[in-house]
């Protein structure tokens, strides 16, 4: 499994921007996808965005987010930061970064039981 260690969560007001980093213990060549999630209370936990090695070497957002967040792998390949602007309180939740190692396609990024390791979560506040 690949070790996953999460930074850069806190507290905002609505509007502002927060970073979000998750570096990853092996290569990117050892892993299909990253990914963040995340989950509020109460709430399932969904797919935020997630960046695909290889071929495909793109990166896909969940509609509510897409225009506010960006994902974005360093060099290297085995660092990605999410950075969040335009903050809204229902961008509240724990967010996890995640890695799946086997393969599939990107139509299938959303499915949290396709990835392989976790990280701790790291805890993302917006307030009114």
């Amino acid at each position: 499994q690949v070790q996953l260690l999460e930074s850069g969560g806190g507290s905002v007001e609505a509007g502002g921007s927060l970073v979000l980093s998750c570096a990853a213990s092996r290569y990117r060549s050892r892993y299909n996808c990253l990914a963040w999630f995340r989950q509020a209370p109460g709430k399932e936990r969904e797919g935020v965005a997630a960046f695909f090695t290889g071929a495909d070497g793109k990166t896909y957002y969940a509609d509510s987010v897409k225009g506010r967040f960006t994902l974005s792998p360093d060099g290297a390949g085995n660092t990605v930061y999410l950075q969040m602007d335009r903050l809204k309180p229902e961008d509240s939740a724990m967010y996890y970064c995640a890695a799946a190692e086997k393969y599939f396609t990107s139509g299938y990024w959303t499915d949290d039981y396709r990835y392989d390791s976790w990280g701790q979560g790291t805890q993302v506040t917006v307030s009114s």
